[in-house]
């Protein structure tokens, strides 16, 4: 296989470039592209199509992985509100005086060259790219097998603007989809500054464990639903449904129901019709299983070990009874992935303990999981939600892709 370094090489170079675009530039470079995406909508449709014609549509991934009509202009739409985020490279964090004529600045500059390494989410190469620009960052794009007719179309636009605007093509790069390339690029510190994996956990903690240039997690959702006992039950059914089924291929869909003793023969059968209507399997602890059963659900498993703390991505969730608060928090730091979690509850006092305690990178409180993204929290867009604590937590969007650099300026000034 041909080395990657090449590319990460011509990539590193045409970050200089893009550090020199001023903020007006990048808006129009990125309204520009949202336009030749609204363009080439039915090219980019067709080219999806053949990745989706070597999937299985009963493959959790095939929703990730499909574009429609709609999720182009949801993308347009995506670019053209990061246009309208401030820039966020270049603010004056600090200044001061340390002696006299010496002069200290600390300021944001962008992170360099940023590696995203993701799975069937053709979404992600414009979304990535758009973030990257507008911060300043050139990137570097390995992305899956899966969607590789769609990522190359994709890019192609994309470097199509980017020679339009006077950047080299380099600016945003497409990896081969290859596996072989992902080592590479995991050991190339010389030309990468940063890598963000986006996707499945067994890729999260490959990357973890095998790269040597820096890495931010955008972790696996583990999302957890408390329907605690004072719960209004009709807002809590829609709710979990809601979590559950609006797009249960991503990460921050509903995968596990923890339902108080206490009103879980009253709440469960309101779960049934519109569970049986998305043909939801249900993985039921043993009370849980009982009351299901008796309501006439019938796509009913019992719960094992392993169906607590699994990311579903698909029409499938867990059901737990549980005697209380405590249970409730004590199963969800037993099991959450830090990912988003909720309680849907009306006494006040529980759910500030609940949001005080629980550890994770968005809690909520009487409304749905599926809220945790980077559009919806006014970002703009998101590259993935970060599970860890460091540099970044949650949606990992526009305002993290930069990190700082002191500027001292003088006039002769010595220090012994």
């Amino acid at each position: 296989m041909t080395p990657i370094t090449p590319l990460l090489q011509a990539t590193q170079q045409a970050a200089a470039t893009v550090r020199r675009l001023s903020p007006a530039r990048k808006t129009d470079l990125l309204n520009q592209l949202a336009n030749v995406l609204i363009d080439h909508t039915a090219q980019i449709v067709a080219e999806n199509r053949r990745d989706l014609d070597r999937m299985d549509p009963a493959d959790p991934k095939f929703d990730r992985l499909k574009l429609t009509e709609a999720r182009v202009q949801g993308l347009a739409d995506s670019l053209r509100d990061v246009a309208l985020l401030p820039d966020p490279a270049g603010e004056v964090l600090l200044e001061r005086e340390i002696e006299p004529g010496l002069r200290l600045k600390k300021m944001t500059v962008p992170l360099g060259v940023v590696g995203v390494i993701y799975e069937a989410r053709p979404n992600v190469t414009v979304d990535v790219a758009s973030l990257c620009l507008r911060s300043g960052n050139a990137c570097v794009l390995k992305g899956g097998k899966e969607a590789d007719f769609s990522n190359r179309y994709l890019v192609g636009l994309i470097q199509s603007v980017l020679a339009e605007f006077g950047v080299p093509k380099a600016a945003v790069t497409l990896l081969p989809p290859d596996r072989a390339v992902v080592n590479e690029l995991l050991t190339a510190v010389r030309y990468v500054d940063i890598i963000i994996p986006r996707g499945s956990e067994s890729l999260i903690q490959f990357v973890r464990k095998n790269s040597l240039v820096p890495t931010i997690e955008t972790g696996a959702g583990v999302c957890h639903t408390y329907v605690e006992a004072s719960a209004d039950l009709a807002k809590a059914a829609a709710i979990v449904v809601n979590a559950k089924v609006s797009r249960p291929s991503v990460c921050n869909a509903l995968d596990c129901v923890l339902v108080d003793t206490a009103i879980a023969d009253r709440l469960l059968p309101l779960l049934t019709e519109d569970f049986a209507r998305w043909n939801v399997e249900v993985f039921a602890d043993e009370m849980a299983f009982g009351i299901l059963q008796n309501a006439g659900y019938t796509n009913l498993q019992p719960a094992r070990d392993e169906d607590f703390g699994r990311e579903f991505l698909d029409y499938k969730c867990a059901i737990k009874v549980v005697d209380g608060p405590d249970e409730a928090l004590s199963h969800i730091q037993t099991y959450s992935s830090r990912h988003s979690e909720a309680i849907l509850s009306q006494n006040q006092a529980v759910i500030d303990r609940f949001l005080a305690e629980v550890d994770a990178a968005a809690v909520y409180a009487n409304a749905s999981t599926r809220f945790t993204d980077g559009g919806c929290f006014g970002l703009g867009a998101e590259i993935g939600i970060s599970t860890q604590k460091l540099h970044a937590r949650g949606p990992f969007a526009l305002e993290k892709l930069v990190t700082e650099k002191w500027i001292v300026t003088g006039n002769g000034q010595v220090r012994w």
